[in-house]
């Protein structure tokens, strides 16, 4: 049973009042969050006004929706009406919007209980939540350690028992990297599976809304619940076929799993066997192992970041002081004060991509970067859809190494890029895949692995992954932070 099915029994029994459970959260955040720096904004308001409502539904007898009165958290850049929204950005502070991102919605009328906003990398640009303008979400297995990034506020938050789950975004590993680097489960989803009505933007072909949670099963009763078809997104086809929890625990044997070699190159001794030690454990279960070529995965970086960047440059142009956000207080003329809200209110990992971005779109470039990246983007999409015709899933590592230390990524930007290299070719490709904990390094940080699959495929990547848990609990730990059921 997962946390979520935990407590909904002990809810719907009566062994606590959802009140109680929401003060519970709200008492371990107070005392954890100093430490762990995962939330920007608690709402206690918000969290206890739901508790109220779940604990009537309660004692009318009538049966909880799924998710309903379970706390989590939502990552600062999913609109919330009347609730700051800030994307960890100084332009956004103050600002509240007068909507609710699609997602938030949804849960709403779940009754799921809204704990607060977590960090996050600015604007979802990073690796390691350092950019953020309120300093970074440490590990909860180690706070000398980042906790991943963009949305390590909300694996945090999970990781350290502060929230049951939380919804982060992706848009190059952004969910399963931190995922990976606090020791729980991160799915992000086929790319139109989950409305995106109510992201604040990064690169709009790339990012996906997806689940952190746990443990599997608790990311498959999420993914059911917030994978509805939604027509203020044009590119939302909702989830396909029946819901995935139904599938969890289907019989993997015969089931091909393909190993890619070049995604075991460069990649940390400790993590390459972490992932070959899953590997043999999915044979011991009946899968048969296949390993094949996917040379089309050298361009992936690259690629994905030419159009990142050309896309966050087009998205972040509309913040200019002057519909919203913040506002330069000294400036003469528009020009000029355009110039310096955005010089100001911007940080330097967010300028370094809007530059990247605006050089690659710009005359005698356009040819050279964004049109060749767009021409390889589809030679990545065919790689894979050729793999599928082989293999039912891909086993790959989910980050190159384990997490490293807080002020390593900011000394060497360049270099954190390459810890998403196992992660944008899902995104690329608009696949689904699902980061679970596959082992320890010697200093018992976390080691990930994710599960690839084709698109729309979400039931069988979290049906392989859903086995190994079972197999393997041992990888799925506990930290000493916060509320313990």
């Amino acid at each position: 049973m997962g946390y979520i099915e935990k407590i909904q029994s002990m809810l719907q029994n009566g062994e606590i009042s959802c009140v109680e459970l929401t003060e519970k959260y709200l008492k371990a955040i107070e005392e954890a969050n100093g430490e762990l720096n995962a939330y920007v904004t608690v709402t206690p308001e918000v969290a206890l006004e739901q508790a109220k409502q779940v604990d009537e539904k309660i004692k009318r007898g009538e049966k909880l929706l799924p998710l309903e009165g379970v706390p989590m958290t939502l990552k600062d850049n999913i609109s919330t009406n009347g609730i700051e929204t800030t994307c960890c950005s100084k332009i956004l502070k103050g600002y509240k919007p007068i909507y609710d991102a699609k997602v938030w919605e949804i849960l709403k009328k779940n009754n799921a209980i809204l704990l607060g906003k977590t960090n996050m990398d600015e604007f979802a640009m990073g690796s390691s939540c350092e950019t953020s303008c309120f300093g970074g979400a440490t590990n909860p297995f180690n706070t000398d350690h980042v906790a991943g990034g963009s949305s390590g506020g909300v694996a945090s938050a999970v990781g350290g028992d502060i929230a049951v789950f939380g919804l982060g975004s992706d848009t190059g590993g952004s969910i399963r990297q931190p995922a990976s680097f606090c020791g729980i489960v991160g799915l992000k989803p086929t790319y139109g599976a989950v409305s995106r009505y109510g992201l604040v933007a990064y690169a709009s072909s790339l990012d996906q809304i997806g689940p952190i949670t746990k443990t599997v099963e608790d990311a498959s009763l999420v993914y059911d619940v917030i994978s509805e078809y939604d027509e203020n997104d044009s590119t939302c086809e909702g989830r396909q076929g029946e819901p995935t929890y139904d599938t969890l625990n289907n019989d993997i044997k015969g089931m091909k799993i393909g190993i890619a070699r070049e995604y075991l190159e460069g990649v940390r001794e400790d993590v390459k066997e972490a992932v070959l030690e899953a590997a043999r454990k999915y044979e011991e279960m009946g899968a048969e192992i296949v390993y094949f070529d996917l040379p089309a995965l050298k361009f992936a970086l690259p690629v994905y970041y030419i159009l990142a960047c050309a896309e966050a440059s087009s998205n972040l142009g509309r913040y200019d002081g002057i519909r919203y956000g913040y506002k330069t207080e000294h400036y003469e003329g528009i020009h000029d004060m355009i110039c310096k809200t955005r010089s100001e209110g911007f940080g330097e990992e967010v300028k370094r991509r809007i530059l990247l971005g605006t050089y690659v779109l710009s005359a005698g470039y356009y040819d050279a970067y964004y049109k060749k990246a767009q021409n390889l983007r589809g030679t990545i999409i065919k790689a894979f859809d050729d793999a599928f015709k082989n293999v039912d899933v891909i086993l790959a590592p989910t980050v190159p190494m384990t997490a490293f230390k807080s002020g390593e990524a900011t000394s060497d930007p360049v270099e954190t890029y390459l810890t998403d290299i196992c992660t944008v070719p899902i995104n690329i490709a608009g696949l689904p895949s699902v980061s679970v904990p596959c082992g320890f390094n010697k200093n018992g940080m976390p080691i990930g692995m994710q599960i690839i699959g084709d698109k729309f495929k979400e039931g069988k990547i979290l049906n392989v992954a859903y086995k190994y848990e079972q197999a393997c609990p041992e990888n799925f730990k506990d930290t000493k932070w916060g509320v313990k059921l």
